[in-house]
């Protein structure tokens, strides 16, 4: 998601104890020293650029990683060659829990656009978590998340209309993106409209109408990537009661 902040090698050099996403991806009441102490296992990397992989579809498991600054889908490669996108992860998120069932990745992560990353070695972290309470439940609760947006995603699929998918989409991101100190009203989409398709199992054509209709009721402020929501309370009626608890499921 574009911002006008910029990505430089000091701030990469950040610590976890100053970090502005310390509020978000790490346990509330975590002692400073604790902090310490997984802040020198934290290895942060150059910038990803856009395009590049963070990890790919069965490469083995050794890491989870932190999303500091800009967005990282995360996709499966479907039979026909097509990408089939299962996720956006903006700052402060997690990715990668998925390889620990199996040693092995099992979907792909690739930056949208310029991302610092924080990686964070699973076998140190292990060790942490059995000697820090706090940051134990912190990763029971990040496995919950991930199984609480998967389940939301499969309902949100499979019983709403186009309409409500795509206002539940953008609902999402405001959401997201105001509890990152971001304007929850206006962003830049980081996704082409056929990620966001592919993400809401729907066709290319299907998001530019929608987006265009949102437009044209007043809804939206539309202009290539950038989009303005003009009438929030609108796009929330928009959404059926169920989808409505869904969204507050996914919030952060």
């Amino acid at each position: 998601m574009a911002s006008n902040r910029v990505i430089t090698l000091d701030k990469l050099q950040i610590t976890c104890q100053s970090c502005g996403l310390s509020n978000i991806c790490l346990p509330l009441g975590l002692e400073s020293e604790d902090i310490e102490r997984l802040d020198a296992i934290v290895q942060r990397n150059r910038p990803l650029r856009r395009g590049n992989h963070l990890f790919q579809t069965g490469d083995t498991f050794k890491s989870v990683y932190v999303v500091k600054t800009g967005t990282v889908k995360t996709y499966t490669q479907c039979p026909d060659g097509t990408e089939q996108v299962i996720g956006f992860h903006l700052p402060g998120e997690v990715i990668g829990l998925d390889g620990i069932e199996l040693g092995k990745y099992i979907c792909s992560a690739k930056a949208l656009e310029t991302s610092a990353i924080c990686e964070i070695p699973f076998d140190q972290l292990e060790t942490l978590t059995a000697t820090i309470p706090n940051l134990q439940h912190q990763m029971f609760r990040l496995l919950s998340r991930e199984i609480s947006n998967d389940t939301s995603l499969m309902a949100l699929l499979s019983k709403s209309t186009a309409e409500e998918r795509l206002a539940a989409f953008l609902l999402s991101l405001s959401i997201r993106l105001h509890s990152r100190g971001f304007s929850a009203t206006e962003f830049n989409l980081s996704m082409s409209r056929q990620e966001i398709g592919s993400y809401l199992g729907l066709a290319l054509e299907t998001v530019s109408r929608l987006f265009t209709h949102f437009q044209e009721e007043g809804i939206l402020k539309v202009n290539r990537k950038y989009v303005e929501i003009l009438d929030l309370e609108r796009l929330y009626s928009l959404l059926s009661q169920q989808t409505v608890c869904l969204e507050k499921l996914r919030a952060p």
